[in-house]
């Protein structure tokens, strides 16, 4: 008897991906579609944002960063292939070809509906010793319990992060609640790229604080190993760093080979492109969504790639419903994103200057520092915050914050007000909550809103 169903086929097991299967099989029972999901990992539905926190003891156990497992998947008619790579996707043809890691056995799969969620992968430069024992990266669970695996063996306590993004500091700080002498190696002028160099200045003068070594400006050149084969040191453009655990934070690239290969659009930043469905230019049978895909930036008008957590939940959800038989759309991002180094907040969401003038935007800045607290209010803590104005017109363009507690959580404000498309001026009249425990009587996202109006008309209506 034939099978009557439609055949929908997942490429990938984490947040877009699973999303998309759950919200598809909530839409249409297991009589009308059928859903298969292929996962080349162990794991599905984690938090890959919370590995950090896991390695660094504020997480206790690995399975509380699991939403759900492969069996729950499982239990609701998704036929879920963990340890399965895809390996070529055939768009004429509409299947997929898979491999079984652990067997190496091949088949190929038939789809009427494709969905691609194969996230992004860390970048990992071809440089001698990179692949040595002690060497991390820390894009999945299997990698961070790699990680801390080589920690229980080691009898050192030196560690050498190299980059200085969201990943490095956060596995910076993992490493100084280990116990760890922590080394931040950074090729660009201050850590945290995502600022402005003038903020991220206050990220570098707080991480030093911390006692973090950090080293900008340089260029790592290798990894030397011992006679055993493991590191030793890190060798850069200015000079070697001993380590005895080494941690790679250099950033992540879509994943996109198999899209690539297919013949599927990408974009400049080397992500898949969609139109507002999700759905991948110019097919008609395929969708995409999570770490792979780029996205429209609602402040700058241009296709982004901006790999969060947040992001790929959502085009999960979008994807899911509309291969489900429903209609949802996504309408973009602002960029907004938030971390921290042990008690310092970093925040950020819009343009950065260079960003603006990379799409010939006109700007003011404004700079303030204030309190999270009313000044009299006991334990009230500092914070920065700049704030970017498009010339003569005052929209905001950009916001970016670092502080102590209660700093980081503020950028909500401005992604709201740069979802709607607000002036700094109209910001002014924001109607925020206030008592002094919880801010100053002019909140300090207002504060600087008020002086980026300022900065708008001395700079000329």
């Amino acid at each position: 008897m034939n099978d009557s169903r439609e055949r929908l086929v997942v490429v990938g097991g984490d947040a877009a991906g699973m999303s998309a299967a759950s919200q598809a099989r909530r839409l249409r029972g297991p009589a009308e579609l059928q859903i298969t999901a292929f996962e080349r990992g162990h794991f599905t539905s984690y938090s890959a944002c919370g590995i950090p926190y896991w390695v660094g003891g504020q997480v206790p156990e690995r399975d509380h960063l699991i939403a759900r497992t492969p069996e729950e998947h499982r239990e609701r008619a998704i036929d879920l292939r963990t340890r399965t790579e895809v390996v070529e996707i055939d768009p004429e043809r509409r299947r997929v070809r898979s491999r079984d890691l652990d067997s190496g056995a091949e088949e190929w799969t038939p789809y009427d509906k494709l969905v691609i969620a194969t996230g992004a992968r860390p970048v990992r430069p071809s440089l001698p010793g990179l692949d040595a024992p002690g060497v991390h990266g820390v894009q999945t669970l299997d990698d961070g319990q790699a990680l801390l695996d080589t920690l229980e063996r080691t009898p050192g306590r030196r560690a050498v992060v190299v980059g200085a993004g969201y990943i490095g500091v956060e596995m910076a700080e993992a490493m100084i609640n280990r116990g760890y002498e922590v080394t931040v190696v950074n090729r660009g002028r201050e850590p945290m790229s995502t600022l402005d160099p003038d903020m991220g200045r206050l990220v570098h003068d707080a991480m030093s604080w911390l006692g973090i070594t950090m080293v900008n400006d340089t260029e790592v050149t290798g990894v030397r190993t011992g006679d055993d084969g493991r590191v030793r040191a890190v060798t850069t453009t200015t000079g070697e760093f001993p380590a005895d655990v080494v941690i790679l934070g250099l950033g992540v690239r879509p994943e996109t080979a198999l899209a690539r290969a297919a013949g599927l659009p990408l974009g400049e930043h080397g992500g898949l492109l969609t139109d507002l469905g999700m759905r991948v230019r110019g097919q008609d049978a395929i969708w995409a969504g999570g770490d792979c895909v780029e996205v429209l930036d609602l402040v700058s008008g241009r296709d982004r790639y901006v790999p969060l957590g947040t992001h790929a939940n959502k085009h999960g959800q979008i994807v899911g419903t509309n291969v489900g038989g429903g209609y949802a759309t996504f309408p973009g991002v602002v960029g907004t994103a938030v971390s921290k180094v042990c008690d310092l907040e970093i925040a950020r969401t819009g343009l950065r200057e260079k960003d603006a003038r990379a799409v010939g935007l006109r700007y003011v800045t404004a700079t303030i520092e204030s309190t999270s607290r009313a000044g009299y209010y006991p334990n009230a803590q500092s914070m920065t915050v700049k704030m970017l104005a498009e010339h003569r017109t005052g929209r905001l363009l950009g916001v970016q914050i670092v502080g102590r507690e209660s700093a980081a959580k503020r950028v909500d404000i401005a992604a709201v007000a740069l979802t709607a498309g607000m002036t700094v001026e109209q910001m002014t009249h924001l109607d925020l909550g206030y008592a002094p425990p919880f801010s100053p009587v002019w909140d300090p996202v207002l504060v600087a809103a008020r002086k980026a109006v300022r900065a708008v008309r001395e700079a000329g209506w």
